[in-house]
């Protein structure tokens, strides 16, 4: 079987965003959204809008993104929509809240922890997708790329707090953090797997190693970054792309190195990247290609 290919760039610019995109071969077709993260309120770290306005217009996407689970900036739609203004997202785009009016149901039968995923009802209204990730540490998930995109970060509040708990019904904020962490892990694997099963071909991943902390963009206190910065890279698979992630991590020589691999060992973050192969999102076997 052929390995994944997954593109490198060392220099992280504007332009180098759309030469990946473009070195992927692939157009997305119809009505795109791009799923990114906003960032909460005091967040320094998140990927700011003028950084990525110009592969945005490139492929004339309109930015999405969904409540959260907690107390926060983020909770309600009237909120994250002014704070989608404050972070400048709106001066530059059309901004959707996916799960602003409804939610939906997608099925997994196959999910390890849970079987369905609900999400922002609004998500079916795009024909295809850029999944745009900030790398980083995670406070519960170890690190962030592209599977938490497609799973938390696509799900409506509910649909948060229903894989946070590995599918309590009806879960509440405080059920949030008395989950089975690991089944946190695999349920995350489960819902993203209902993502690419409903956009097939017609979804492409960027990750870009900047501004690494230990914390994720949903922290408004994060921690600042503890290592230099890697890259951008791109794939049509998302456990490729993060894994080449997590392996550009383990070998690097940056001296802050050791604090980020601390944080995605101590919450197993592995294991998510171990169960989205198991769901055949992808493969953990890839070749890493340098378009510099």
């Amino acid at each position: 079987m052929e390995k994944a290919k997954v593109l490198f760039t060392k220099d992280i610019t504007p332009e180098n965003l759309i030469k990946i995109y473009d070195e992927l071969g692939i157009t997305l077709k119809g009505k795109v959204a791009v799923k990114l993260h906003s960032g909460e309120d005091g967040n320094q770290n998140y990927l700011k809008p003028e950084f990525v306005k110009a592969l945005i217009e490139h492929v004339n996407g309109t930015v999405v993104e969904c409540n959260t689970a907690y107390d926060g900036a983020r909770d309600t739609t009237e909120k994250h929509v002014k704070l989608m203004e404050k972070h400048g997202w709106s001066k530059y785009f059309t901004v959707d809240i996916l799960d602003s009016e409804a939610e939906e149901v997608l099925e997994n039968p196959n999910g390890e922890v849970i079987k369905k995923n609900i999400i922002g009802a609004k998500m079916k209204n795009y024909d295809s997708m850029l999944v745009l990730s900030h790398f980083k540490g995670h406070p519960m998930g170890g690190y962030g790329g592209a599977l938490k995109q497609l799973s938390i970060g696509l799900a409506s509040s509910e649909g948060k707090r229903y894989i946070h708990t590995g599918g309590k019904e009806n879960a509440s904020y405080d059920d949030l953090f008395t989950a089975d962490h690991d089944s946190f892990l695999k349920s995350m694997a489960d819902s993203a797997k209902t993502i690419t099963d409903f956009y097939k071909d017609n979804i492409v991943y960027i990750n870009v190693m900047c501004n690494m902390s230990v914390d994720c963009d949903c922290c408004s206190k994060a921690e600042d970054p503890c290592m230099e910065d890697i890259g951008i890279l791109a794939s049509t698979d998302p456990v490729a792309l993060d894994q080449a992630c997590i392996d550009l991590v383990y070998n690097s020589n940056d001296k802050g190195r050791d604090k980020l691999v601390e944080r995605i060992e101590s919450r197993n973050g592995l294991l998510t990247i171990e169960s989205a192969e198991k769901q055949n999102i992808g493969s953990r076997e890839y070749e890493l290609v340098n378009i510099d």
